[in-house]
């Protein structure tokens, strides 16, 4: 863990106000970007995020520091988003980083980032299982590894490769009849 991480976290744990203010503005755009990619709605993105906040600074105790500071937040910023999606609202993901991921060479989708196509994604990608989608976000929108989002997520790398291998393919199969297609 950095020092300033540490400095930060020993600050909110004894209560000063700049600490939680520097944590705050450290974080914000993370957890919220996060929050949108897996919502799509900026409202909802925002409730996340302060669900996110409010659980951070309630729990900083909890940190124990077997993990990097950022991936707890990623985790519980994650945790966030999945109760909000047990409270049945739709989630948006982002179609263009999706698509890059399909087009490789050779591949039926390669080429087809039109806007028709681009809300297909969106439609297509939305309808994935919550485990598939919060995969999509952590690798393709925060670039995270592999073995980060294992460790986000409290589940093996196999398991991550596996989520999203099954993502890949169920995009694939739900946007194939866009292969050839002159809309694009």
């Amino acid at each position: 863990m950095e020092g300033s991480d540490r400095e930060l976290i020993e600050g909110c744990r004894r209560g000063e106000r700049d600490a939680f203010r520097a944590l705050f503005e450290t974080y914000q755009d993370q957890i919220y970007s996060i929050a949108l990619r897996f919502s799509g709605n900026e409202a909802l993105a925002m409730d996340i995020a302060q669900d996110t906040f409010l659980k951070l600074f309630s729990s900083m105790a909890e940190f124990r520091g077997d993990s990097s500071f950022s991936t707890w937040v990623y985790r519980l910023v994650v945790n966030r988003c999945l109760d909000h999606k047990r409270r049945s609202w739709r989630l948006i993901p982002m179609a263009d980083k999706v698509m890059a991921v399909l087009r490789a060479p050779g591949d039926a989708l390669h080429g087809l980032l039109h806007s028709e196509m681009r809300g297909r994604v969106q439609g297509a990608v939305e309808k994935l299982p919550a485990d598939q989608r919060i995969v999509v976000v952590l690798r393709y929108t925060e670039g995270l590894t592999y073995e980060e989002i294992a460790e986000v997520l409290g589940c093996s790398m196999g398991t991550v490769a596996s989520r999203l291998n099954r993502a890949h393919k169920a995009l694939g199969r739900r946007l194939s009849h866009w292969k050839g297609s002159s809309h694009v």
